[in-house]
């Protein structure tokens, strides 16, 4: 095929122009004199073929010219420069005033923290901050902490949880996201549309000098299913748009444009990831979500396209460069950022997730959804949280109360996974939850299963605040959420200088990932030409980045 592609190249090339290579730099047409030049993604290249016979190659720096007597090379064609910047859909950048297609996730309990956040948007990413599992009170410091750092910048977000326990706290940290103005907003583990969620995506519509509807906070949507995905690339529903308006929730100006854009205009499709998960392949689950968009806008009439980013299962460059491929507008990263310096985790937790590998992952009980049974992907190498946690979720499941488990289980549970008694862990929660939510506590005092339920949610909710504190005492407890991108990260900054969890910035992480796909990218293209471009061209070593 590739004498193919070059003889017609030649004879219709030929005739019209040569190209003349840079003395200093000669036209590479083996794989060891291609390979040093694939990685000079800021320069055009140009395909040009053999001097004599088939055979395609690329050669950077030298003109074109008009077929004379100068010893030249035919050429084929020209590919203009790759940035990192420029991969992904163009329109994410202008609209969330970043210079780069990549977001970092919100790390639940703060462990997406302040400093991380910062950090990405001064570095022109975009990062949100983890405010699942945290109080009204403490996200709020958070927001008031990133303001006054990041002023108007539109770069920046916070995470708001689905909380089908609790739809109360929902809506007090959606008070808090829309009493600061908070730029953007990240909606994660959503089965359906709530009230909070649609309204801080209604809140501050309004029509601009040309007609358009604008939007004061914009809300990207994580999900992982295009069923979920449906509604929140669908106006809101009418039902509960009137309710908010009776409510006084919600203007009649903000419900009416709200009827005529998506609940979001940025879907994260999340693949096999850390912490909630369907564990579904990005390779399925983006091209159906993408084509479901599309679909929708055609139904809705949208004026402007919904974006779509890609997220799990992205811990090397070529796992981005391949979500760009599939199309995704944005990419974002969780687990490796977990393994950052300004990570919330303790050095004691990131040390075993930079010694993870691509199967060290476990799936075990979510503490917020514990009753339901959903799960969530968590590292399984060196801590036996997943194993005890199932256990927990297995005598909830088969048993009416605590006092209906057999005496050998209570004190097994008691010895090994609570290291206390029933009652005095009961004690503590009970008080805890007397300040977050008294019903839950009335609840518990009639239900003996519920009850059972929120001790063994105590060890859940704790193991992760020991990972964060770094309890050493209880690193067999703890709770780390973790997908495989942490072991194939693992595996590709190997003997480079991102080895060194010391040296695991958030920036450099995304910096490295950035550029590596677009050297990946300009590869796959050369290849695609019939270029002999070897194997090593596609192995991005990690390296210093300004």
């Amino acid at each position: 095929m590739n004498q193919l592609l070059s003889t017609a190249a030649d004879s219709a090339v030929t005739r019209r122009a040569v190209w003349y290579p840079d003395p200093d730099r000669p036209a590479a047409y083996t794989t060891a004199d291609v390979l040093p030049l694939v990685a000079h993604i800021r320069e055009p290249v140009q395909l040009v073929g053999a001097p004599a016979g088939p055979g395609i190659g690329i050669a950077l720096g030298g003109s074109a010219a008009p077929a004379t007597g100068r010893t030249g090379v035919p050429h084929l064609g020209t590919l203009p420069p790759l940035y990192p910047e420029w991969l992904g859909d163009r329109s994410f950048a202008e609209t969330h005033g970043t210079r780069f297609p990549y977001v970092a996730g919100e790390m639940a309990n703060g462990i997406a923290t302040t400093g991380m956040v910062i950090a990405l948007a001064e570095a022109g990413m975009f990062g949100f901050f983890g405010a699942a599992g945290l109080d009204p009170g403490r996200v709020e410091a958070a927001v008031r902490e990133l303001t006054a750092r990041l002023g108007t910048r539109p770069n920046w977000g916070v995470n708001l949880i689905h909380s089908p326990a609790e739809p109360g706290l929902e809506d007090r940290v959606a008070d808090v996201l829309l009493r600061h103005r908070v730029p953007a907003v990240s909606a994660s583990a959503f089965m359906e549309l709530t009230p909070a969620v649609v309204r801080l995506a209604a809140t501050g519509l309004q029509r601009d000098a040309r007609g358009r509807i604008h939007r004061r906070t914009r809300l990207f949507a994580k999900i992982s299913r295009p069923e979920v995905a449906g509604p929140f690339m669908s106006p809101a529903p009418d039902d509960l748009l009137r309710r908010l308006v009776a409510a006084g929730r919600l203007t009649e100006d903000e419900a009416r444009l709200a009827a005529h854009v998506p609940v979001a205009e940025d879907i994260t499709v999340e693949a096999d990831s850390g912490g909630h998960t369907d564990n579904r392949p990005l390779t399925a689950l983006l091209p159906a979500v993408l084509a479901q968009r599309d679909a929708l806008a055609r139904t809705h009439g949208h004026d402007r396209p919904v974006r779509i980013g890609a997220a799990g299962g992205l811990g090397t460059p070529a796992a981005v460069a391949a979500a760009f491929a599939l199309g995704a507008a944005y990419v974002l990263t969780g687990s490796v950022n977990q393994a950052a310096v300004e990570s919330g985790l303790s050095a004691d937790a990131r040390a075993l997730l930079a010694a993870a590998d691509v199967a060290d992952v476990a799936m075990a009980p979510a503490a917020d959804m514990f009753e339901l049974g959903i799960k969530l992907q968590v590292l399984r190498r060196g801590t036996l949280f997943a194993q005890r946690a199932a256990r927990l979720h297995e005598l909830y499941r088969d048993h009416a109360s605590w006092e209906d488990i057999p005496p050998q289980h209570r004190t097994a549970v008691e010895r090994d996974i609570l290291q206390a008694p029933f009652t005095t862990v009961w004690d503590e929660t009970r008080r805890f939850w007397q300040q977050r939510d008294p019903a839950q506590t009335a609840r518990a005092e009639s239900d003996p299963r519920h009850r059972m339920a929120l001790v063994f949610r105590w060890y859940l909710g704790s193991s992760s605040r020991w990972a964060i504190e770094g309890r050493t005492a209880r690193r067999t407890d703890y709770q780390i959420w973790c997908g495989p991108a942490m072991g194939a990260f693992n595996r590709w900054a190997a003997h480079s200088f991102l080895a060194d969890p010391a040296r695991r910035t958030v920036v450099q992480i995304a910096r490295n990932l950035l550029e590596g796909a677009a050297v990946l990218t300009r590869a796959h293209q050369l290849r695609s030409y019939g270029v002999a471009v070897p194997p090593a061209a596609f192995a991005f070593p990690p390296r210093p980045l300004a």
